[in-house]
């Protein structure tokens, strides 16, 4: 058996310092308390992804602090440990998730297609996403933010040949203080996002046929709202850290009302056996018109500004020394020893 420990944090848009520093705390505490074989923490744990300025300046250079963080805790606890952030790659910056081994090798994973309005700030990555992971012996899908819903990405797992899936959530509401009529719209969309966030890791564990552990963010947040200046966008993340066994049944979970904290639960990691079809649409549950509006519309929107952006370069990063690191990267590699010197 193996155990796993999730953590749902409650970190501040673009503070990335103190982001990482309070991740490392609760990292710290959950290998106390529950002693776990692998520790997760969301997508984002530099900052939140939400519509906001200030996120422009929120990549980091891909062997940056986030991954140095996440890599020497790796060692230090002898655990595995799992995170993402927005790394600059080469010429562009990605969603990436790290799954970083006790033996300093590291496994990177680009999210496939960023979430509606995190199309400003980095681009589609197209790599497997399924690596071997040498501590837990096994073959590792990993998943980042709305990869989970998608059922193209449980076909990608499951045809990669995966015996667990780790990875992480960012998974912020619709505003639920707007005042009038968009009040009552926005709070019906919050609630179904909360109950959606809850369902969706088992039911990506029952088409996978494998156990599935997911981190994700909490806790109130305040960005801006696409195609409206000067609007606010005051909202939260939804939380619903879990860890499911292959028939979806949940083992953990921390859910919006628990707020910031870790939870752990041991799982069976081994051969897939998928117990729901992988259907032939987008989405794994049926997701309202308004969400497929602000999918498609804020996918469009932040794909252009993006391009626009990148070939004025008007990226901070886009300064920075060129650099890169493997998809997969040895213990022996550099990186793993390095102090990085951008920011």
């Amino acid at each position: 058996m193996t155990r796993i420990a999730v953590v749902q944090p409650a970190l501040a848009l673009a503070q990335v310092e103190q982001n990482l520093a309070r991740v490392e705390d609760l990292i710290r505490d959950a290998h106390r308390e529950h002693s776990p074989d692998v520790i997760l923490v969301p997508e984002g744990c530099s900052s939140p992804n939400v519509y906001s300025k200030l996120l422009l300046n929120g990549p980091r250079p891909v062997d940056g602090q986030p991954f140095q963080l996440l890599t020497r805790l790796a060692r230090e606890l002898d655990c595995v440990i799992g995170g993402g952030f927005l790394a600059v790659r080469g010429k562009h910056s990605y969603g990436t998730y790290v799954l970083a081994e006790p033996d300093g090798s590291v496994h990177l994973h680009d999210k496939d297609i960023p979430t509606a309005w995190e199309q400003n700030y980095y681009k589609g990555g197209d790599d497997e996403g399924v690596v071997d992971s040498t501590a837990l012996g096994a073959r590792v899908g990993l998943m980042s933010g709305w990869e989970w819903a998608r059922n193209r990405t449980s076909g990608r797992v499951l045809a990669g040949g995966a015996q667990l899936v780790l990875g992480g959530m960012c998974w912020p509401s619709f505003p639920t203080n707007w005042p009038g009529p968009l009040r009552k719209l926005t709070e019906h969309e919050h609630g179904i996002w909360v109950r959606q966030a809850s369902e969706l890791p088992g039911l990506v564990a029952r088409r996978t046929g494998v156990a599935v552990a997911q981190a994700a963010h909490v806790g109130p947040i305040t960005g801006e709202t696409p195609l409206a200046p000067g609007l606010s966008w005051p909202t939260v993340m939804v939380g619903g850290s879990q860890i499911c066994e292959r028939d979806g049944t949940v083992l953990a979970r921390l859910s919006l009302e628990d707020g910031e904290g870790h939870v752990s639960a041991e799982v069976e990691v081994g051969p897939a056996t998928p117990l729901d079809p992988i259907e032939d649409k987008l989405w794994i549950q049926d997701f309202t018109l308004l969400t497929n509006m602000a999918w498609y519309g804020m996918n469009a929107h932040g794909n252009l500004r993006y391009r626009i952006r990148h070939a004025r370069k008007g990226f901070a990063w886009q300064a920075w020394p060129s650099g890169d690191l493997p998809d997969e990267i040895p213990a022996s590699h550099p990186a793993n020893g390095a102090v990085a010197t951008s920011a």
